[in-house]
């Protein structure tokens, strides 16, 4: 059974994956393209982090970034590669969106990229409503950059 929790940040099976999804976002894209999160920007106060969990193994993460009261941003989204294909991503957008529904939010906006790479993270986000959209927060244009948003 599927486990999520509000991690932490301080395991070592959650470094290596934030460090892993760090080391995959750079090279699939130029340092101004990234806009992945690291470990210590992760635990800023407007960050909630969970993490998933199964028979002890660390399988996912997912963070919510405040912009707003009624305004947040998907961060973090990360599936361990022997658990990709198997739900915990779908698991983990579920949970987030729960909370977010539940603290006031009515707007989910993210960033992903526009290379291949990230094809199935989009394709994900378009099954389970987002839209395409232009920059949000402090984003600025990039063709490298999808932005998306969903109404909740």
């Amino acid at each position: 059974m599927l486990t999520i929790i509000r991690d932490p940040l301080t395991s070592q099976a959650i470094k290596d994956l934030l460090s892993e999804h760090l080391a995959d976002m750079y090279a699939t894209s130029p340092p101004e393209s990234v806009h992945a999160l690291d470990l210590e920007r992760l635990k800023a106060p407007d960050i909630v982090f969970w993490s998933a969990w199964q028979d002890g193994q660390l399988l996912g993460c997912i963070a919510l970034k405040r912009h707003a009261a009624a305004m947040a941003e998907i961060k973090s989204m990360r599936t361990a590669r022997v658990a990709r294909g198997k739900g915990v991503a779908k698991a983990l957008l579920a949970h987030l969106e729960q909370f977010a529904k539940a603290e006031g939010v009515t707007a989910l906006y993210l960033e992903t990229g526009a290379e291949p790479y990230f094809a199935p993270a989009r394709q994900l986000y378009q099954q389970h409503g987002y839209l395409q959209c232009g920059p949000f927060a402090d984003y600025q244009p990039d063709p490298l950059s999808v932005f998306m948003q969903k109404a909740l």
